[in-house]
């Protein structure tokens, strides 16, 4: 099961036992690793005022990723050894899944530009997901997995 929104306000720190805690469920459910990370990479834009130059660049997601890498295998008992091939295939489901989350969260606002009586500007963000995503498929699609 994945987060599907694990935004920065969607993560409560509790001091007195050091602890990280994830809150706000209602876009949970079964996904896919890369999924939830390609959106990750996608929330560094922010919600209100959003803006794509601070998506993550390859170098510092290929740290993220291999970090992400390390503590997983650590944690299932596989020591912390990570390969580059395994960092580049993680690398090219995550920003495939990218798109993916900009057109989920495209169609999304699209919905609640409908329906939503929050004062917010959901036709505008459902502009910008839609934007983002057709100016990444190209580079992102051309993408290959290692062999």
């Amino acid at each position: 099961s994945q987060h599907s929104a694990l935004t920065l306000t969607n993560f409560i720190f509790v001091s007195r036992v050091g602890d990280v805690q994830f809150i706000d469920y209602e876009y949970s459910g079964y996904n896919y690793l890369a999924y939830d990370i390609g959106n990750h990479f996608n929330e560094f834009a922010g919600v209100s005022e959003v803006d794509y130059n601070l998506y993550p660049t390859r170098k510092l997601q290929e740290q993220w990723l291999r970090s992400y890498l390390e503590a997983y295998k650590e944690y299932k008992g596989f020591g912390t050894d990570v390969t580059a091939k395994e960092v580049e295939v993680l690398y090219v489901q995550v920003n495939q899944f990218a798109l993916a989350s900009h057109f989920f969260w495209g169609l999304w606002a699209l919905i609640q530009a409908k329906y939503s009586t929050i004062d917010f500007d959901f036709l505008g963000y459902a502009v910008v997901r839609f934007n983002q995503y057709f100016k990444m498929k190209n580079e992102v699609m051309a993408l290959k997995l290692p062999e």
